[in-house]
């Protein structure tokens, strides 16, 4: 968080900072309260749904939506103002990992990210800007889905004008890369070929996103 208010504060633009908290039973709250973010406190359970709790909360024109474990950079978010200014509707940014990573989960990582990224020009889900009237026309996160409501927006973002997924990058942490194998991650994929984004539609099965564990 302290990422975000540093950068807000050096672009020197009018911000806020709503702290979307979604029955969290750590200090989440009062950390966020005590580093002058507003605390939006809801029962959802649902990814997409808290994201637009937070959006319909937000009173400013463009959007940005940020995980908990997300750090950005004035670098950064001066970039995706900038692409808005030109004309852009939204977009999102490369990601890098705070933590190191095997060489083999490092190169995978980086080949996943060009195909995401570069080639279908998604915005990973830690890490979305966009134009407020752009959203809305949008239909904001798609709820019926559980996960991965970051590539359908994208997607419908991307009808209505310019996505730029910007070269400038976030920083996130790789604790579900340590704390998933391969080899759980290989059935979702299966899955997902299989029967498709209907998988998403339903919690369960979607272990990575809503187990909850943690790591040691």
């Amino acid at each position: 968080m302290t990422s975000i208010f540093d950068s807000a504060r050096a672009v020197d633009k009018p911000f806020e900072v709503i702290v979307v908290n979604d029955a969290s039973t750590d200090r989440t709250a009062v950390i966020a309260r005590q580093a002058g973010a507003q605390v939006l406190d809801v029962q959802l359970r649902k990814i997409s749904a808290v994201r637009n709790a937070g959006a319909r909360a937000a009173k400013g024109n463009i959007f940005f939506f940020i995980d908990a474990d997300t750090q950005i950079t004035e670098a950064t978010l001066r970039a995706a103002l900038s692409t808005v200014e030109q004309g852009a509707v939204g977009g999102g940014a490369w990601v890098t990992f705070g933590d190191r990573v095997g060489l083999a989960v490092h190169f995978a990582i980086n080949l996943f990210s060009f195909f995401y990224m570069r080639l279908l020009r998604w915005a990973a889900g830690c890490f979305i800007y966009a134009r407020r009237e752009a959203f809305e026309k949008a239909g904001g996160f798609d709820e019926t889905l559980y996960a991965c409501e970051e590539i359908f927006l994208s997607i419908a973002l991307k009808r209505q004008g310019p996505f730029v997924v910007l070269r400038e990058s976030v920083t996130t942490s790789s604790r579900k890369i340590r704390m998933y194998s391969a080899w759980s991650i290989i059935p979702l994929t299966c899955r997902f070929l299989i029967h498709g984004p209907s998988i998403f539609r339903q919690r369960k099965g979607l272990d990575w996103w809503y187990e909850g564990k943690r790591e040691k």
